[in-house]
């Protein structure tokens, strides 16, 4: 009776799809029964790509409620449809979920008609440790998996989703990751507002702007004014530089200077600072 066994042992496991393991894995197990299932495959024999991606995916997203992860590593492995056009198979394993989603994104801001943004990068430099330590997540695989999806948070609600998921599958958050999180959060706050390097320095932290920034530069002495000589503007041939003259090396710095981009990114123009 498959639905009362707690133990499946599948041969050739690279055969099958991953949609396909993830239905097999799931016959076993019910409730508080604990469950086993076995994926297999030739010792003598040398696996493609592919299969190799989809037993490693089965290995890597085992817990509870996976099945989300499961369908969005499917889609990077196969490919997906162009959701905007007729073909019925696109090209999404050449260039991966992440940039498939921000080119479609694109393509809808234009074909809305909002503005596209200026292309650039933003780089944060300070002093902190940031990292995930091997005892947090001691497999490789799956910790530079994780510092891709922190690398690519772009909003609080990406940070939120993304403090969640860690602590629900390796439980709370050690302080480096905090760190590595909140720095990866305030990226994203100095992007929106057009900062594209905050670097600390000697003295003080820089916050390199865009040569034309989308913040509105007449509420620049106001902003600065309310953090109370925090923060100060200097204004070089070469561009404007905001700098920070408060607390060093902790997260309070790093909130501070969240708030303040924060700030700067509110009275962006329209269309600019869409999530």
């Amino acid at each position: 009776d498959v639905a009362n066994a707690n133990t499946i042992i599948v041969y050739n496991a690279d055969h099958f799809g991953l949609s396909q393991l993830y239905q097999m894995r799931g016959r076993v197990g019910r409730s508080h029964h604990m469950a086993f299932a076995y994926f297999v495959y030739q010792g003598d024999k040398i696996l493609t790509e592919t299969a190799e991606k989809r037993l490693q995916a089965m290995k890597e997203f085992a817990q509870l409620g996976a099945g989300f992860k499961i369908a969005m590593r499917d889609l990077e492995i196969r490919g997906a449809g162009t959701l905007l056009g007729s073909e019925q198979h696109g090209h999404m394993d050449l260039v991966g979920y992440d940039l498939y989603c921000k080119l479609l994104s694109e393509a809808v801001r234009e074909a809305k008609g909002i503005p596209a943004r200026e292309e650039f990068e933003t780089v944060v430099d300070v002093v902190m440790d940031a990292f995930i330590p091997d005892t947090y997540i001691p497999n490789e695989f799956t910790k530079l998996d994780f510092y891709k999806k922190i690398a690519a948070i772009e909003n609080e609600h990406d940070y939120e989703d993304m403090s969640d998921e860690l602590m629900d599958r390796f439980g709370n958050l050690p302080q480096p990751v905090q760190n590595l999180l909140a720095i990866a959060d305030l990226k994203a706050a100095a992007h929106a507002a057009s900062i594209t390097e905050i670097k600390e320095r000697p003295r003080e932290i820089a916050l390199s702007v865009l040569a034309e920034p989308t913040f509105d530069r007449a509420e620049v002495p106001r902003i600065i004014g309310s953090f109370g000589g925090m923060f100060g503007v200097r204004n070089y041939p070469t561009g404007t530089v905001f700098v920070y003259n408060g607390e060093r090396g902790t997260r309070q710095m790093i909130a501070n200077l969240k708030r303040f981009t924060s700030e700067l990114a509110r009275t962006a123009q329209s269309g600019y600072n869409e999530q």
